[in-house]
């Protein structure tokens, strides 16, 4: 067996070279896949929205269940019981990603001006809350579920509480087809929110 020697360039290349190597894959298992929620309704480049603070909506972080307090897509096997998605985690946690949709979509839909909590600095008047319930997929009907309990307070006025669901079937219980069923029944809720909210 014969070995060339390294020396010069090449020699103080090779640590970065095995670094690399731990870093990234060049065959074999694939990487772990990462979901975003992409807006259907988005705000157009440049496009301004002007209110006082007491006129703006601001949209706060949902609560949720336990099962959703992580990166990761549950997967509803029956009544009782769920389990993960393999090799599929969420680039953040549903209930901030589903925030970050429901603002995007408000603000493109209705026009207003909406911000986050420490934005409006603890002095909005309307604002929306509530818990995302359900955000992952239905095994025995082989569909994405989203359900979302949403207040709607208006500080001196009236309170409204509604819930909203939507469901999407999935070609397959794999990375790509949930994620993609997911992202279509997020944007139908945030739609259906920003409607109701006005």
């Amino acid at each position: 067996m014969m070995f060339s020697k390294i020396s010069g360039p090449r020699l103080s290349a090779l640590p970065l070279i095995m670094a690399l190597g731990a870093c990234v894959s060049f065959g074999g298992k694939a990487p772990v896949s990462m979901l975003v929620l992409t807006a259907d309704n988005v705000v157009a480049a440049g496009a301004a929205r002007t209110a006082t603070v007491a006129e703006a909506l601001v949209i706060q972080v949902p609560q949720v269940p336990r099962k959703l307090d992580n990166n990761r897509v549950p997967v509803q096997i029956d009544g009782s019981s769920i389990a993960y998605l393999k090799d599929a985690i969420w680039a953040d946690k549903p209930a901030r990603l589903m925030q970050m949709l429901l603002a995007e979509t408000v603000s493109a839909k209705s026009g207003n001006l909406v911000l986050n909590e420490v934005d409006a600095g603890g002095k909005a008047v309307r604002i929306l809350s509530g818990s995302l319930l359900e955000f992952g997929i239905d095994a025995e009907t082989n569909e994405a579920v989203i359900v979302y309990d949403v207040v709607k307070i208006t500080r001196g006025g009236a309170t409204e509480k509604r819930r909203f669901e939507a469901r999407r079937p999935v070609t397959a219980i794999a990375p790509a087809p949930a994620g993609a069923a997911l992202n279509a029944a997020a944007n139908d809720v945030a739609g259906q929110i920003a409607d109701w909210a006005g």
